[in-house]
């Protein structure tokens, strides 16, 4: 894998019945602004973003031909800045009454997981300093204090013999990859 040019996932997209539904909850829920959308060969096209630098990072395609089929996306992943934005997350999610809304501590990642009105599993994520092996879950209580969620999670992965700084998991991924 070494020898090949770095090759960055930017955006996804997405089949979706009701494009003006979904437009308005990625919008108000995620902060993403729509940048174009419009009409293309007898299918509805909008293209969101929350980045600058990135004219869209999540691209929806109304598709009457597509209608009744069911989405197979697992699950569409944000990164948040800090602990500290999954918990202001948390709450407004929370206030909003989304579905299934789920914090998971994965030991290398606090998660945070609901539904859009579509039934796409959506992830928002924080990286911790640590590297466990995964599959690995335990539950996260984001109405906790920072201090104690990091607390508990320095408990949990000091018993897992995997657990190691993240630093050191990159540097051996790095060599993997011929980087």
């Amino acid at each position: 894998m070494g020898g090949l040019p770095n090759a960055r996932l930017t955006h996804v997209g997405l089949f979706v019945r009701d494009i003006e539904k979904m437009k308005g909850f990625y919008s108000r829920m995620l902060g993403m602004a729509v940048t174009d959308s419009g009409p293309f060969m007898g299918r509805q096209l909008a293209f969101l973003s929350r980045d600058p630098e990135e004219h869209h990072q999540l691209v929806m395609v109304q598709d009457p031909a597509r209608a009744a089929l069911a989405t197979s996306v697992n699950q569409i992943s944000f990164r948040l800045d800090d602990l500290e934005s999954l918990r202001v997350y948390y709450r407004f999610l929370a206030e909003e009454k989304v579905k299934a809304l789920e914090g998971r501590n994965h030991g290398n990642s606090w998660s945070l997981y609901f539904f859009d009105p579509e039934g796409n599993k959506i992830e928002l994520y924080v990286p911790t300093p640590w590297h466990v092996s995964q599959p690995w879950r335990a539950p996260l209580d984001l109405t906790q204090p920072a201090e104690a969620i990091i607390e508990e999670t320095k408990a949990h992965i000091d018993q897992n013999p995997t657990a190691r700084p993240m630093s050191e998991w990159s540097d051996a991924f790095r060599v993997r990859l011929g980087q």
